[in-house]
């Protein structure tokens, strides 16, 4: 017998019974960005791999060990991406969106990392991002912040996520900051771990968002990134926190946050929740002023988040906040001779009134006791009964099957009936 075929281990599928709460965190999220005035952006899955690799930066983990990387026909080496906001400043350079312009951006859908999976992270991951193009204030990071604030209310999850938030400096800043950096690490040589050790040239901010307790010891004396920061980017992070604090969101200044990705500048943040085990960050962004005159484009400030959608689901279930719109609202039951097309023609009489009402027709036979039971199974709140007496006389019986009361009624009068017991 042949092997079954299963899908690729970190790729899951989303069942029918996960995709109403998919649902729910995707419309909300969608409503919140819009709330603000952003526009909706749709790049390609699929990218030239040296966007990413000149965006990322070299010696970062996704371009080293992460990327699914191949050669196509014509012998171009293509990526799946691994994040979205390299492929949203390619879409913005290429199509004229940029240059002496302000962009207030989404975008949502699958990204791609070869990592070991685990809960929380996997192969093929979805995330929401959020960048904002040719505005340098700190006035737009709050915004971005508030947002999220405002999401994790809506969402109900306010109370299990915390703020840490910091100030990287300018590209000056931060390679005064290296060479000070690279010294005290190379004291403690015998104490950093192999991936320190490979960091510690290559990309030694890294260093210090290590996970090894030995490598976290000794940075308690390593020097401060705060103090090599210049007056610009110290008066952009004292009016973000002015901001914030006026809006009243809490935040903790975590001087060694410093993000995974090279294109980071002055402001970063994450939101971090404690629900989730060791996959925490569930929110991530901040400032990346060069990175669209990196790519070819024009110096144009830039700012912006991504949240992981798995990580949010799993928050809401592992939170038990798992209350969604049912799928189901009202449930056609027929019997008798022409019934069944009595049935469908009135449930699109109901879809059509109704644009927000959910109907399902029974189909396959089976008694009244059948048909019943597979309302309550799809667990629609009401069932509507036809057979030959009411289809001949434009009646209809309505069931409230939670309250179990039933009455007949005039077809033309059935919205108002539903629109009582919905």
């Amino acid at each position: 017998m042949a092997k079954t075929i299963q899908a690729i281990r970190g790729m899951n599928d989303c069942l029918p019974t996960q995709s109403p709460l998919w649902q729910k965190v995707e419309s909300t999220v969608k409503r919140v960005v819009s709330a603000y005035g952003y526009n909706e952006v749709r790049m390609p899955i699929v990218e030239m791999t040296h966007l990413f690799s000149r965006a990322i930066g070299e010696v970062t983990d996704v371009v080293e060990k992460e990327m699914y990387t191949f050669e196509d026909r014509n012998g171009d080496s293509l990526t799946l991406r691994p994040e979205g906001t390299a492929g949203c400043v390619r879409a913005g350079i290429e199509n004229g969106l940029l240059y002496n312009q302000e962009q207030r951006l989404w975008y949502m859908g699958p990204m791609f990392r070869h990592e070991r999976p685990q809960k929380g992270r996997y192969r093929q991951f979805h995330q929401c991002g959020v960048e904002v193009f040719g505005l340098n204030g700190p006035d737009v990071d709050a915004e971005l912040i508030m947002m999220t604030a405002r999401l994790w209310r809506e969402l109900g999850i306010s109370e299990h996520v915390r703020l840490e938030l910091n100030s990287i400096g300018s590209l000056d800043d931060r390679a005064n900051y290296r060479t000070a950096l690279i010294e005290h690490l190379e004291k403690h040589i015998d104490v950093l771990d192999e991936d320190s050790k490979r960091r510690m040239h290559t990309n030694p901010l890294r260093v210090l968002d290590s996970k090894n307790k030995d490598v976290q010891a000794i940075l308690v004396d390593a020097p401060e990134l705060a103090d090599y920061l210049d007056e610009d980017s110290k008066a952009h992070f004292a009016g973000l926190c002015e901001l914030l604090d006026a809006a009243g969101i809490e935040y903790t200044v975590n001087q060694r946050l410093v993000r995974g990705l090279d294109y980071y500048n002055r402001t970063v943040f994450e939101w971090i929740t404690e629900s989730l085990g060791a996959q925490g960050t569930v929110c991530g962004g901040g400032r990346y002023d060069g990175l669209v005159e990196q790519l070819g484009g024009k110096a144009t400030p830039a700012v912006g988040f991504a949240m992981g959608l798995e990580r949010l689901v799993l928050m809401m279930e592992t939170l038990e906040l798992t209350d969604v719109r049912r799928n189901v609202d009202v449930y056609v039951v027929t019997a008798g001779e022409g019934t069944m097309m009595a049935g469908l023609k009135l449930a699109e009489q109901l879809r059509e009134s109704d644009s927000d009402i959910r109907v399902m027709n029974h189909f396959g036979g089976g008694n009244f006791k059948k048909q019943f039971k597979r309302a309550d199974k799809v667990g629609a709140l009401v069932a509507l009964v036809l057979g030959e007496n009411e289809v001949a006389e434009g009646t209809v019986v309505v069931k409230d099957l939670k309250g179990g009361e039933q009455q007949t009624v005039a077809q033309n009068e059935l919205l108002t009936k539903l629109a009582d017991i919905l």
